[in-house]
């Protein structure tokens, strides 16, 4: 089921990302705009928009968070293999996409605090440093 799942969003992302799905959806818009006055703007002619809308929006919600999950899982798997890489890299940095919201923002208060922190001039030495040592 995963495996159907991946492929048609894969697939459905990639096709309403190009430039026809818009234009299909603005002619499904003005077409509904121009028939208007053929269903007397009833109740009914403006059910078929909302609910039409209400649904492709609610499946393409999953579509969407289903397909940055992947290209965010995708970069974090390419950042780490670039810290691995790197020999002066601290190893320790693989992994912290998985730390809680707070232990997040108390990590990057202890490395701008190790850049120089609010102190301008100690920052850019601190910058400079790590570019001499490369």
């Amino acid at each position: 089921m995963s495996d159907f799942f991946e492929h048609i969003s894969g697939r459905v992302a990639a096709a309403t990302g190009r430039p026809w799905a818009f234009i299909l959806a603005a002619l499904v818009i003005v077409v509904w705009g121009v028939t208007g006055p053929l269903f007397r703007w009833s109740d009914t002619w403006q059910l078929v928009i909302n609910t039409g809308t209400t649904i492709v929006t609610f499946l393409m919600v999953f579509l969407i968070q289903n397909a940055q999950n992947r290209d965010a899982s995708a970069i974090q798997a390419k950042l780490d293999e670039l810290i691995r890489a790197v020999g002066h890299a601290r190893n320790d940095f693989i992994g912290i996409e998985h730390l809680s919201e707070a232990q997040l923002v108390g990590l990057i208060r202890a490395l701008e605090r190790d850049a120089g922190g609010d102190d301008e001039a100690a920052h850019r030495r601190a910058i400079e440093r790590l570019i001499e040592r490369r």
